[in-house]
């Protein structure tokens, strides 16, 4: 199915993204994705993690890195000792890799004039979600020691470090439910008053694994169905689509304006 035609079906499913979550709760809070929603970071890291992984002896295209976003860092790892070495990596293979690959990804971006970019229609889209009066909530892989900091560079008084769940604070990581059942926790909202946004299909999976309606937004190479294909329920090709909808999307309901 086309992007397009998903969008021509979407669109009209508004009101039960407006009124409701699947158990009649009212939604309450955002959780964003970073790498791919917030920041156009994952050409950087699927250049550093393929040119570092084949370095070691793991051979990985560019494409790997988008198929694999999500996970930790040991994640991913993982997942090529395993293809090429029949093993986990150890601790201290995992740490040298991780290290390497930070490197590089770091040369990537200051030979590019510094950080990532904005993705762009993300600042607009949390505009939205603060006036709708929703808490937004960051569910990174993402271990940065910085994060906060560039956060409130970017998108000022929009994350606060106790809405946050990074690659430090969870044990697997996406594809696995644990980051965002651990933010509903810290939001103190149930999956059916949270609405997710993701670019990956490993972040749709976990998202979707938690129960949670999640919207997908395709930034990068990978073809449409594969978000579609973990459970998204609404797909959009950009942030800038999402930001251009939003208030269709969650206009009053039929019968509830001027309520």
């Amino acid at each position: 199915m086309s992007l397009t035609n998903k969008y021509e079906l979407t669109h009209p499913l508004s009101p039960s993204l407006k009124e409701r979550g699947s158990g009649g709760e009212s939604f309450r809070a955002v959780f964003f994705d970073m790498d791919g929603v917030l920041f156009d970071s994952m050409p950087g890291h699927a250049f550093a993690w393929a040119k570092v992984m084949t370095e070691y002896g793991l051979p990985m295209k560019e494409v790997d890195a988008f198929v694999n976003e999500g996970r930790t860092g040991i994640g991913t790892i993982s997942i090529f000792t395993q293809r090429y070495w029949g093993r986990d990596a150890t601790e201290e293979e995992a740490r040298e890799l991780y290290r390497r690959k930070t490197i590089v990804f770091n040369e990537y971006m200051a030979s590019r004039g510094g950080e990532a970019p904005e993705i762009p229609g993300a600042g607009a889209v949390l505009n939205k979600v603060r006036a709708c009066g929703m808490k937004r909530v960051l569910v990174t892989g993402s271990a940065q020691q910085s994060l906060l900091t560039r956060l409130e560079q970017h998108y000022p008084g929009h994350f606060t470090a106790d809405l946050m769940v990074t690659g430090d604070d969870v044990r697997y990581g996406k594809p696995n439910p644990e980051p965002y059942l651990m933010a509903l926790k810290k939001a103190g909202v149930t999956a059916n008053e949270a609405l997710v946004v993701e670019n990956a299909p490993l972040g749709v999976r976990a998202a979707v694994a938690a129960g949670i309606p999640t919207i997908a937004v395709n930034t990068g190479p990978l073809p449409n169905h594969l978000l579609m294909d973990e459970g998204a329920t609404w797909l959009f090709p950009s942030m800038q689509t999402l930001a251009d909808v939003w208030d269709i999307l969650f206009a009053p309901a039929s019968g509830q304006q001027n309520k």
